[in-house]
């Protein structure tokens, strides 16, 4: 499974457009060069060759920096893509230590508290639970949630996204008391801003299911994936 939803072929281009609209002096033979890169790499994972990907990956954090510097913001889209590779082939420590560069450089020029933080804060969360390194994945949630709320208010869609991973960390964890009013908080701000028949909703429903199933209450289970999979199919007609 990837990462991000789209090939390099795809996203990746939309990186260096940006790239190139904040470096109008940059040439495009270079930055094609960085893209080549990024796609050869995407091949290889696809391919299985993870080793031989990594050595790709290499080069193209390299390329970015020598273009922008090590700590410019034009670098920040090459780590924060090359990162989110890294960790689809499993090398989570070089994921880590990308994904914190990035959020270093943001830091710096946009400050602690800035929106465009939350986001690798998330995937920093991310990374941890697929570790099971929960109280980081824990911290680097709350902070993004705390960030979102600040900004953006606290019914405001990012905001369900953000009670949702900690319902499922804490969900994983088995504490279940925990994750219980997280799910029904992100419910309410999905129903409310998105409608009740929204797949969000439909999404979250399920994993608030499975809580139900985990802690003995599979009558109200059963209840809320019969609605899940109705707004499924509404949604699919």
């Amino acid at each position: 499974m990837r990462t991000l939803p789209l090939k390099a072929g795809l996203l990746f281009a939309g990186v260096l457009a940006l790239a190139l609209w904040l470096s109008p002096g940059l040439a495009y033979g270079q930055m094609k060069e960085l893209g080549e890169a990024v796609d050869k790499a995407e091949t290889l994972i696809d391919q299985g060759r993870v080793d031989e990907a990594r050595k790709f990956l290499k080069r193209a954090v390299k390329l970015g920096e020598k273009e922008y510097g090590a700590n410019d913001q034009g670098v920040v889209y090459v780590l924060y893509y090359v990162a989110t590779l890294y960790q689809q082939t499993g090398a989570f420590e070089e994921a880590e230590r990308l994904f914190k560069r990035v959020l270093a450089i943001n830091e710096k020029a946009l400050g602690p508290d800035h929106p465009d933080a939350a986001p690798t804060l998330t995937l920093l969360g991310w990374l941890y639970f697929a570790q099971r390194r929960y109280a980081e994945a824990e911290s680097f949630f709350k902070r993004a949630l705390a960030i979102w709320e600040k900004a953006l208010g606290p019914e405001h869609p990012d905001v369900a996204n953000g009670v949702t991973n900690l319902a499922a960390l804490y969900s994983a964890q088995g504490r279940y008391a925990k994750a219980e009013p997280h799910y029904k908080r992100a419910l309410a701000i999905w129903e409310k801003s998105l409608g009740r028949d929204h797949l969000k909703v439909a999404i979250t429903l399920v994993g608030y299911a499975e809580l139900l199933r985990d802690t003995g209450r599979a009558d109200e289970a059963e209840k809320l994936e019969a609605r899940a999979t109705a707004i499924r199919k509404k949604r699919a007609d």
